[in-house]
């Protein structure tokens, strides 16, 4: 992993000497699974509501945490495909691994914490932010004049 973090931010010439050593498609889908999903973000009366792409991602890979007014969605994804021919050889072994972390920052005071819901379906991942009470539009109030 380290030759990869120099390969992506290292000097132009360290990169045409590694290009010229390994080539450059050897890293192509390492650098193809790291896609951030889009992420819909809709405000109304009573919450906010998150939508994040991610088909092919299973509901059991995502963690959803809140730290300090932070809501982080991340989730990662490995696989491996293996294809052996008779003898149990290998006649081809994939190995694929996806991941993203996505953070937010939540509204200042606005958001119940303790409600928040997620749900996943088809692809894509809901999320429920639940406004307290006071962060809600209040109904206009007359004040009497003596």
């Amino acid at each position: 992993m380290e030759a990869l973090k120099l390969y992506r931010g290292g000097s132009p010439v360290f990169r045409s000497l590694f290009n010229d050593m390994w080539g450059d498609d050897w890293f192509q889908p390492v650098v193809k699974n790291s896609v951030t999903p889009a992420v819909n973000i809709k405000e109304t009366e009573n919450e906010y509501l998150i939508d994040v792409a991610a088909p092919g991602i299973a509901k059991e890979n995502f963690k959803i945490s809140v730290e300090n007014e932070m809501l982080t969605i991340s989730a990662e994804k490995e696989s491996n495909n293996e294809e052996k021919d008779k003898e149990g050889r290998y006649t081809r072994r994939e190995f694929s691994y996806q991941n993203f972390s996505r953070t937010l920052v939540l509204p200042e005071g606005e958001v119940d914490t303790n409600k928040i819901e997620a749900n996943y379906d088809n692809g894509v991942l809901k999320i429920s932010l639940p406004k307290k009470a006071e962060a809600k539009p209040q109904p206009i109030k007359y004040v009497p004049i003596n």
